[in-house]
């Protein structure tokens, strides 16, 4: 067509060149050869033209032909690229393969092989490219819960229209095994069965370990959850996640039938951004599945020619709106490749993992939080008191919280020393908030106040009209001298440890402040002997169980004083610190708080 249009171009000129020879009379002759040649001309390029029409027509209609001799061949007949990818297939492949046209194509050939016959496969294929002969062999297909042993023939082929060198696999079956496969009117294939109960087993007992306590910590999850997927559906497993909004390395968990490998270690230290892969799966914030793997540089490097992977696997670990990193697993060749299934899978434990980061690191920023209102409610060292000897323990409990409402305080009062211990039914940033206030609200009244019950009295005014919803049981203290004035708001009684080894309790008593306005405390006094001690205690001592379901009470707790009698308070707190530890055990205990004053002179 490039030579008409040239040629219609110099036949152009030759009528410009004719048109200014008609001016000059003399050049008749000559006019009258050039027409005739232009005549002739343009009579054989209208011919031309013609036949070039017929001639594309034809090649049209015989492209059209072999197209459907291609479908209609009573054989499979598969075209692939020289990486093994499907490119065409007929009518008979899609009925031999049980799949259509749209599922096969851009699929790798080598999946549809046996496991077993794969490496020959291979080795065939390489041949054939080397060489221009065709080779023939026996192997067996493998697809949608059939079996078929075939005699394949691969030759190279140049295909019009195709930049590169293409493979024509042609199948001859020689034996079909139905036995596996499903059938419709009957009972669901058994392997289906058993490989979706394996799947939701194992989503089940990746949410059982996210769910558990020392999940909350996200790299006790990640590990956690990185070892199972490593245990029960691949050999390798990558865990990257973004923190502070770097994307960094977070585990690398290799065979677990093998020793941690310089591969292994490498990987460690490897930025994730050097993986190919996990760019793309951020990029997309969809999984991946490579079923067969062409490109040994997805993970970076020449890292999956070193794993000898087969397949690879990579999903975001995600919630709805947030990407918080990517997983990726690897399994080597020997092993059946990763397909849509596990994909499925994989993106819902990318999905639980991302849902347990959350939960994770809003978890921390309460406890930070949390911590910082702490130090607001407990001092960090005790004052000295004339005549006598303090000590005091507080345990936030081993108990899924951020934090408790419990606490304690002693501070200086007009003419002597003040001590309050006390907890709010609640926990959390609220609770600290509650106890903060009735700790420092004690402390100002105090300068004003020489009656504790005076103090808690006001106190509970105070929490009533700000109405926080929650209420306060607390006991304190005014010490002065020998005296010591005692006024309890719901409290457990104090326990009186004396020089002889007997143990008594104060009243206690009282009402919860913030509990109902007006709210008296019940007070009373006590005078301290020397060597007699004080303790007060809360509610998450004497109420913890121990695994038996047995409550640990006040009588244990005179037990346990009654072997510290002459004791300084400090061992005193430890022994029933290590009595509490011991009954309890590995049950999850509440807050402990104890505070001890002992007459010393």
């Amino acid at each position: 067509m490039a030579d008409i249009a040239e040629l219609e171009r110099a036949l152009s000129g030759l009528a410009d060149r004719i048109a200014t020879l008609r001016d000059k009379p003399e050049q008749g002759a000559a006019l009258r050869e050039l027409q005739a040649a232009e005549e002739l001309l343009r009579s054989a390029l209208t011919e031309l033209a013609r036949s070039r029409r017929r001639k594309d027509g034809g090649n049209q209609r015989e492209q059209k032909l072999l197209r459907q001799v291609f479908r209609a061949l009573p054989v499979p007949v598969i075209i692939m690229d020289t990486g093994g990818t499907v490119r065409r297939i007929n009518n008979e492949t899609t009925r031999l393969l049980g799949s259509p046209a749209g599922y096969l194509i851009g699929r790798a050939f080598p999946l549809l092989i046996d496991v077993a016959s794969r490496a020959a496969f291979r080795s065939h294929l390489t041949a054939v490219l080397r060489s221009e002969e065709s080779a023939a062999f026996l192997t067996r297909l493998a697809h949608q819960g059939r079996t078929h042993t075939v005699r394949l023939v691969l030759s190279r082929l140049h295909m019009p229209g195709e930049p590169q060198e293409m493979i024509a696999a042609v199948a001859l079956p020689t034996e079909v095994q139905l036995s596996e496969a499903p059938d419709p009117g009957g009972a669901p294939d058994e392997s289906v069965i058993m490989a979706a109960a394996r799947r939701h087993e194992l989503l089940s007992r990746l949410t059982r370990l996210l769910l558990d306590e020392e999940s909350l910590r996200e790299p006790v999850a990640l590990i956690r959850a990185a070892r199972l997927l490593a245990t029960e559906t691949a050999d390798w497993v990558v865990a990257d996640v973004i923190r502070d909004g770097v994307l960094q390395r977070a585990t690398v968990i290799g065979p677990n039938d093998q020793p941690i490998t310089r591969l292994q270690r490498a990987m460690e230290t490897m930025p994730p951004a050097a993986a190919p892969i996990v760019g793309q799966v951020l990029a997309t914030q969809s999984g991946i599945v490579h079923e067969m793997l062409s490109d040994d540089s997805l993970l970076g490097g020449d890292v999956l020619q070193a794993m000898r992977a087969g397949s690879l696997l990579s999903v975001p670990i995600r919630t709805d709106d947030e990407v918080h990193g990517v997983l990726t697993l690897v399994r080597l060749r020997d092993r059946p490749p990763f397909g849509l299934a596990d994909l499925g899978l994989l993106e819902e434990i990318g999905l639980h993992l991302g849902l347990a980061m959350r939960a994770q690191r809003s978890f921390q920023r309460r406890a930070h939080a949390a911590d910082t209102l702490q130090t607001g409610v407990l001092p960090r060292t005790l004052p000295d008191i004339p005549g006598f000897e303090t000590a005091a323990i507080y345990h936030p409990g081993s108990g899924l919280r951020a934090i408790g409402g419990e606490f304690y305080d002693v501070f200086p009062v007009k003419n002597g020393w003040g001590f309050v211990i006390g907890s709010a039914a609640g926990r959390g940033e609220e609770a600290a908030a509650v106890t903060a206030m009735v700790r420092n609200g004690l402390r100002v009244l105090s300068v004003y106040e020489s009656d504790p019950g005076e103090a808690l009295r006001k106190v509970n005014d105070a929490l009533v009209a700000q109405n926080t919803g929650l209420f306060v049981m607390a006991a304190a203290g005014f010490v002065r001298g020998r005296k010591v004035r005692l006024a309890s708001a719901g409290h457990h009684p104090a326990a009186l440890l004396q020089p002889d080894g007997g143990v008594r309790f104060s009243d206690g008593g009282g009402v919860p402040l913030g509990f109902e306005e007006g709210s008296v405390p019940a007070t009373e006094e006590l005078t301290l002997a020397t060597g007699e001690t004080l303790v007060l205690y809360s509610d998450g001592l004497v109420g913890s169980q121990s695994a038996t379901g047995e409550n640990y009470g006040e009588d244990r707790l005179t037990e346990v004083l009654a072997r510290c009698v002459g004791q300084p308070p400090a061992s005193v707190v430890k022994a029933i610190e290590e009595d509490h530890r011991a009954f309890c055990g590995a049950h999850v205990v509440d807050e402990v708080t104890v505070l001890t004053l002992r007459r010393s002179r």
